[in-house]
């Protein structure tokens, strides 16, 4: 260790989404029930919390009930629109087919649809009146090891020096040294990465898989889209191969919020979500939802699909997983805010009956793991289990073993208890290899209801300083040249949903010269690029404190 400044701490949560936050307050009221004085810190890397926070978001308050039964007297949380009706739609290339009934787990009566950005936001503010440390700005770049123990982390420092001049590499800030490191860095999380790696917490987990979610708000003409009406479609745009489905959620103020989710497990190396969305916005029974409208907001971020099976181990010496970090999301009910909060919950509950004990070692924080298999939480994502498993050969076998998983309590295609899945990387097919057929052309943004990419990325609030180190490190840009080029087309100029990679290349006489352009300005942290790489070297890791995105009342 060196020199740096120490800040020593009871629980230090990592990451300031639902999970962490509510982890913390459930944390605070224990120690304030038992009469205990505990140090409790919550990093977030955005300026303000909930900034970096994106959901479609139809809230599940299950969770949410649970924490409020505990804080007694408090402001109502913004429970913005109370779901009033529902349909499922089949999109074709020119109309629509409505399911005749909901399937009883995609039912949304009794729950709201919320910002998660303003929920975390008032969460923060709980956490805050029970004494917890919420620190915006404050990037965990590393995890702080003693052998195989995490001890702590540390903060990533500005992307300047003290001149003001740019750093060729991150420093490193602060270390914040705790008897307990929880991590809820969300999805594909820079730190829990080294966790999973270091310690084997996937040993027996499968694959996990992802999917991108985009997100739209439009401000619609008055009475365009009925207030609390929630829609979910599946089929057009995405090709049958292709796992997703898209959203439309009406809120108050005239507020349409639009959406599509695409698996980031496609064969195909050219999919690209953000065109796919834009095709969606054109569609015969969604376009004129648009007319006379205007964009308000845009946002991407990439979602854990792979399910229960995809679960880590949850605990090892001084650290829990929690959240979306450790994949916990139901992709039959496309839902994950409710059990992330509850896994912040039981984690917070482990953590407590440790600290009590003075005890941190794997043996005690495992009752974390046993608290989730016993927990609502855990009956739920049983229940759907199979269901991105059952996506792997193709639309209509995922909706069979959908449906018949709701009859057999998640058994794969009614009799198998766990169907195997790829990995995403064995699945993506070299260019030589994808099966011919008609491509559609990509569609040409015109700037009112259809976008560029640079134009969203606009509407996502993002800023960063141009002069820091890049956040996005690519380990070798000769394989993006050498190899990319030839096996996969380079990907990263598809994938990307915020045009952050350019790859500048030219063959001439077998031989391939130029580099690959990287606008990390641009990057609205999804996580696409670090989880599609073919070949696993692109590297995401936080920016300075405050930079990125913001997602205001996403």
């Amino acid at each position: 260790m060196d020199e740096r400044e120490v800040l020593a701490v009871d629980v230090v949560f990592v990451g300031g989404g639902p999970a962490s936050l509510a982890g913390a307050i459930r944390l605070a009221t224990l120690a304030k029930a038992a009469d205990r004085e505990l140090s409790i810190v919550v990093l977030e890397k955005a300026a303000a919390f909930g900034d970096h926070s994106l959901s479609g978001a139809v809230l599940d308050p299950r969770a949410l009930d649970e924490l409020l039964a505990e804080l007694g007297p408090v402001p109502p949380p913004p429970l913005d629109t109370p779901v009033a009706e529902e349909a499922l739609w089949y999109l074709t290339e020119h109309g629509r087919f409505q399911a005749p009934w909901i399937p009883p787990p995609m039912h949304n009566h009794g729950h709201n649809l919320v910002s998660v950005q303003r929920l975390v936001a008032w969460l923060a503010e709980r956490a805050s009146e029970l004494g917890v440390d919420c620190l915006p700005e404050s990037p965990a770049v590393a995890l702080c090891w003693d052998q195989q123990r995490i001890t702590g982390v540390q903060i990533g420092d500005k992307g300047r020096d003290a001149a003001g001049n740019p750093r060729e590499h991150f420093e490193l800030g602060p270390y914040i040294q705790a008897k307990i490191t929880i991590l809820g860095d969300g999805v594909r999380g820079n730190l829990t990465k080294q966790a999973i790696a270091r310690l084997g917490l996937g040993a027996s987990a499968q694959a996990p898989r992802y999917a991108l979610g985009i997100k739209e708000l439009w401000q619609l003409p008055p009475g365009r889209f009925p207030v609390g009406k929630v829609v979910h479609t599946l089929g057009v745009p995405l090709p049958t191969e292709t796992f997703g489905g898209g959203w439309l959620y009406g809120l108050h103020n005239n507020i349409l919020d639009l959406g599509l989710v695409v698996g980031l497990d496609s064969p195909d190396p050219s999919t690209d979500a953000h065109d796919a969305f834009n095709r969606f916005k054109l569609h015969p029974v969604i376009r004129p939802l648009l007319r006379d409208a205007q964009l308000l907001a845009y946002g991407a971020k990439a979602l854990p699909e792979g399910g229960l099976y995809s679960i880590p181990r949850l605990s090892a010496d001084g650290v829990l997983l929690i959240g979306d970090a450790a994949n916990m999301l139901n992709g039959l009910r496309l839902k994950g805010i409710h059990l992330a909060m509850k896994s912040g919950m039981l984690a917070a509950q482990a953590a407590f009956t440790a600290l009590q004990a003075d005890c941190y070692d794997t043996q005690q924080l495992a009752q974390y793991d046993d608290a989730f298999r016993a927990s609502w939480a855990y009956t739920e994502l049983y229940q759907a289990r199979n269901v991105h498993q059952g996506f792997e050969h193709g639309l209509g076998l995922g909706l069979m073993n959908a449906g018949l998983g709701m009859f057999s309590g998640g058994r794969g295609f009614g009799v198998v208890e766990a169907l195997p899945i790829t990995p995403a990387q064995q699945r993506l097919q070299k260019i030589t290899e994808v099966a011919p057929r008609a491509k559609q052309r990509r569609v040409i943004p015109d700037g009112v209801v259809t976008f560029d990419k640079l134009s969203d990325v606009f509407h996502s609030g993002t800023h960063h300083d141009e002069a820091q180190a890049g956040h996005l490190h690519v380990a070798d840009t000769s394989v993006c040249a050498q190899k990319c080029t030839r096996e996969y087309g380079n990907p990263c100029q598809y994938f990307c949903p915020a045009q952050v990679y350019r790859p500048n290349f030219i063959e001439h006489d077998g031989r391939i010269s130029g580099q690959l352009d990287i606008d990390f300005a641009n990057c609205v942290h999804c996580k696409t690029c670090d989880i599609v790489d073919p070949y696993q070297i692109i590297t995401w890791v936080p920016p300075q404190g405050g930079d990125g995105p913001v997602y205001t009342g996403m």
